[in-house]
């Protein structure tokens, strides 16, 4: 299996952002509650102090779980390597510069980017142009 690209470059002008339909939440549950949500949640991650999990919002709803915020979800298609230097610390400053907030997810083929819901097709824009813009 292909290990993804580690070329900064690269990966800046081919970043392919892809909004994924869905309004998501963080939240803090119970091993009971995970038990319930493991199948459908999109990422479990245990803490010291709880288990996060990541999951739709309406999911969140119909199980009464407590929120603050909702996410959209927009993954960026190129193929990164986990190793890729300065991949992230440049795509969250073009986000910081519009003040939007970003929670990053990566994984093995991609990073998935979770930014303020209502704000997921201004961020989507902003990293289409900073795509444009590096391809230049």
């Amino acid at each position: 299996m292909m290990s993804g690209s580690k070329n900064l470059e690269f990966l800046l002008e081919n970043l392919a952002p892809e909004i994924v339909s869905g309004e998501y939440v963080f939240v803090a549950v119970s091993e009971e509650i995970l038990k319930e949500l493991s199948d459908i949640a999109i990422l479990i991650f245990r803490e010291k102090e709880a288990i996060t999990v990541i999951v739709q919002k309406d999911i969140a709803d119909a199980h009464s779980l407590l929120y603050e915020d909702t996410w959209g979800l927009i993954t960026l298609s190129v193929h990164s390597n986990l190793s890729a230097i300065g991949f992230l610390a440049e795509i969250t400053q073009v986000l910081a510069r519009a003040r939007l907030s970003v929670n990053v997810v990566s994984a093995y083929h991609h990073d998935h980017l979770f930014v303020p819901y209502d704000r997921t097709s201004e961020a989507h824009s902003i990293l289409l142009e900073a795509a444009h813009t590096k391809s230049k």
